[in-house]
């Protein structure tokens, strides 16, 4: 399948060599590059993944463009096999779809590019699980427009672990990292009900944002009240709720949601976030539901991560705690 989606997608800058023959144990042995396979035989995938590096768009200074390759790069340091569930995620089949081409200067072309990428994957990875790795939050809104054009019958709703609420106005910055939400409010796209936003805590966000959540009808809840609850039940909760208003869940990880003290490598990073369990714990539940059918990770900087890239690690943590729940969907897992 050479270049099928060109030019609404590039090769990654570099793969790795896989076996030719026996278990595929590791990561990086696993996931399989895209062009390989045929148009027919790939639409079967379980699991296909995208990176979107793009950072210009981010109101604080971000490297976070360079996520994609970071992640790709850790793989090797992953089994498939997740001991804590008896999980293998090589029994999935997935794919890596390469990268949404960026333009060097031109921050609308490259949202454009991001919402014709989104739209082709879902269009035809119709039953996949579609992973976007940013990239800065601006993506998120992107992405779902995407999948809105493909499915413009279907209500969105939106389940995001964040430190902010992203609901800034476009008219400041136009459409950046701290207006995604917003945007898709604005545009029609996921109402404002339909989004549950989990982890907000501290100074970091201003009461006028809160005014336009409560006038949207977003739903939120504090790191302070998660705690009280539990995060695995206060994300069941949410999903449930949402599951009685629409059709598909788009899950949205904002890694400035977690403590800075377990990542550093993140632009907004602040004290008092997540710890890396209670992200582990949420991403798990959420992967477990059945009607999320996407996710991104985004705001994860490898340029301000440590000399052992703790938070590059955890971000790809994250990836695969959500393909184990997405595996538990399948088997009679009920612990």
């Amino acid at each position: 399948m050479k270049n099928f989606l060109y030019p609404k997608l590039v090769p990654p800058s570099f793969s790795w060599v896989r076996p030719e023959q026996g278990n595929t144990e590791k990561v990086h042995e696993w996931i399989e590059p895209l062009a390989d396979y045929s148009h027919e035989n790939s639409q079967d995938a379980d699991v296909v993944l995208v990176g979107v590096p793009l950072s210009r768009s981010s109101i604080s200074a971000s490297g976070a463009s360079e996520f994609p390759e970071a992640f790709r790069r850790a793989w090797k340091g992953f089994a498939t096999y997740n001991l804590d569930f008896d999980i293998d995620l090589s029994e999935m089949k997935a794919l890596d779809a390469g990268n949404v081409p960026m333009h060097v200067t031109d921050i609308a072309k490259c949202h454009e590019n991001i919402r014709e990428a989104s739209a082709a994957l879902h269009e035809h990875f119709k039953s996949s699980m579609i992973c976007a790795v940013g990239g800065d939050h601006s993506i998120t809104a992107m992405m779902v427009k995407g999948m809105h054009k493909v499915t413009p019958e279907k209500r969105i709703g939106i389940l995001q672990f964040d430190t902010h609420f992203d609901l800034r106005s476009l008219a400041d910055n136009g459409p950046s990292n701290g207006t995604p939400m917003r945007n898709l409010i604005e545009s029609g796209i996921v109402k404002g009900g339909d989004m549950y936003n989990i982890g907000l805590h501290g100074f970091f966000n201003t009461k006028d944002l809160k005014i336009y959540a409560e006038e949207k009808g977003v739903n939120y809840i504090t790191l302070r009240e998660v705690r009280k609850k539990g995060i695995e039940e206060t994300v069941k909760q949410c999903l449930n709720e949402l599951s009685n208003k629409v059709d598909l869940i788009y899950l949205t990880v904002d890694m400035d949601v977690l403590d800075i003290a377990y990542a550093p490598g993140v632009p907004a990073s602040t004290p008092g976030g997540m710890t890396t369990q209670e992200l582990l714990e949420g991403v798990l539940a959420a992967g477990r539901h059945p009607l999320v059918k996407a996710i991104d990770i985004v705001c994860l900087d490898p340029l301000r991560d440590t000399l052992v890239q703790q938070t590059v690690k955890l971000g790809t943590h994250v990836f695969l705690t959500f393909l184990t729940g997405m595996k538990m969907r399948h088997s009679n897992f009920c612990s």
